[in-house]
């Protein structure tokens, strides 16, 4: 639901070693395109949904069971307070503890005989007690409300275009973009700065809200404006007065350089956000003709010179296994021709790498995650990148057969450890692994289920497994 940013490479051919290639990005990168608005469903907005079905509940109007569950605590109430005084009445004296060594040493059977019965008759009426006021208190709960793929009977255009809905909210203004620039922020108010993976995510984002109808073609936030804004802004902004390419990061309430984090950047420019950007940009040559030009101008003729980065890339084009390497290269292959074999190379160099098998799917021993994957699934075209992305998605529902557990893998902040990637296979063999993108070291924690996959995986094979996990995940 949510920009996407992708920190720092000293070259970019290291950040295709899938452990190296962590240790080279940031902690701010999050997948904030829809995907054709399907990819990601913001679970603030479905929270928001619930919390409006509650305050139209009357949380007065109680119920049978109600009404029966708050006499009876009544009773109850009093009946352990009788009980309570049960034990005062009996002048028996106690046996005295005997003490031990043995820190795990059970209790005698003998030990406190006079009184066990009228304390084993407090215990169990207080705990009683305890379960009915849990009951009493769900009594009195409203419902939850049902989320969108729960409550709804089949999964059709207008179940998804509600999960759009959710989804767009983000790109408001002054929520996920400027007001006043019209530029995206990579994680919201809390951080207004983007690079241009971000920027790309935010151009599909725009594509894709108009062509179902989440905003038109007109008006101050129309699709036009909002593309208009975005290339004036590569049209003219400022540039590294050394390396004449783009800042890494840029803040978007101003269009200037954030020095703050584009000093950090290890490399003259950070090709893997400018091959999201080219995705995108292409995609938006196929969407708004009358643009095509302005972005040729821009890409191939502008005031950065991407024509030198072409043999480099077609050099690790040659031997790379990484999805990532696919899809940020496919955008470069989108504009230079000398590059269109590239993404084929890839694949071909993923698929004769030899096989895994993980709970009896095989999968290509390469750097596979979901984020990449599913992106070249949504905005790119070919038939043999869908076959592997159904062999990823079987090595989930695999997953979830053998361990009765969710998984939905992909990459994001994490609760404590940082910015994560959660790889289904790597290179050596190793299937289900978490890495800090900031070390690379292999992490041994939960993984994080994925709301933007798990979406993804129903948009794309609409199964009773894709269905449970988005609706685990809603509930």
């Amino acid at each position: 639901m949510v920009g996407s940013t992708k920190r720092g490479i000293t070259t970019y051919l290291k950040r295709y070693n899938p452990v190296k290639m962590t240790q080279r990005l940031v902690n701010y990168k999050k997948i904030r395109s829809l995907l054709c608005l399907r990819l990601v469903a913001l679970e603030a907005s479905l929270e928001a949904e619930r919390k409006k079905g509650f305050f139209k509940q009357n949380r007065w109007r109680f119920s049978k069971k109600a009404k029966c569950l708050i006499v009876f605590a009544i009773i109850t109430v009093m009946l352990v307070s009788i009980f309570a005084i049960l034990p005062k009445l009996n002048n028996s004296t106690p046996n005295t503890p005997q003490s031990s060594d043995n820190p795990t040493a059970s209790p005698s059977a003998t030990q406190g005989t006079n009184n066990q019965t009228g304390s084993n008759t407090l215990s169990q009426f207080a705990q009683f007690f305890s379960n009915l006021a849990g009951s009493a208190a769900q009594a009195f709960s409203p419902p939850k409300p049902s989320g969108v793929i729960e409550s709804a009977q089949t999964i059709n255009s207008t179940v998804w275009r509600a999960v759009a809905a959710n989804a767009w909210q983000y790109f408001q203004p002054g929520v996920g973009v400027d007001s006043n620039t019209g530029l995206p922020y990579a994680q919201g108010t809390g951080f207004p700065v983007f690079t241009d993976w971000d920027l790309g995510v935010y151009i599909q984002a725009v594509i894709d809200a108009q062509k179902i109808g989440l905003i038109g073609n007109d008006g101050a936030w129309g699709s036009s404006a909002r593309l208009e804004k975005v290339v004036s802004f590569l049209e003219t902004r400022p540039l590294n007065d050394t390396t004449h390419y783009p800042f890494w990061f840029y803040d978007a309430t101003t269009g200037l350089d954030d020095h703050v984090h584009s000093d950090l950047a290890g490399g003259a420019v950070d090709v893997v956000d400018t091959g999201r950007l080219f995705v995108a940009l292409n995609n938006l040559k196929a969407y708004n003709s009358s643009l095509a030009q302005r972005i040729d101008n821009i890409v191939l003729y502008g005031r950065s010179n991407y024509t030198a980065l072409v043999p480099e890339i077609q050099g690790d084009s040659a031997t790379s296994t990484s999805i990532y390497a696919y899809y940020c290269w496919s955008g470069f292959a989108s504009f230079f021709s000398n590059l269109s074999n590239a993404p084929d190379t890839i694949l071909n160099n993923m698929f004769n790498a030899g096989n895994i098998t993980t709970n009896g799917v095989q999968l290509p021993k390469a750097a596979i995650s979901c984020d990449p994957l599913l992106c070249s699934a949504f905005e790119l075209n070919s038939t043999r990148l869908m076959a592997l992305a159904r062999q990823v998605y079987l090595a989930h529902e695999a997953f979830y057969n053998a361990t009765g557990e969710y998984v939905a893998f992909s990459e994001g902040n994490s609760v404590s450890n940082g910015y994560i990637y959660e790889w289904v296979v790597l290179p050596n063999g190793d299937t289900w692994n978490i890495t800090a993108a900031m070390t690379g070291a292999y992490l041994d924690i939960n993984p994080i289920i994925y709301n933007k996959v798990a979406f993804s995986f129903l948009a794309l094979y609409n199964t009773t497994f894709a269905r449970n996990m988005v609706v685990y995940l809603e509930q």
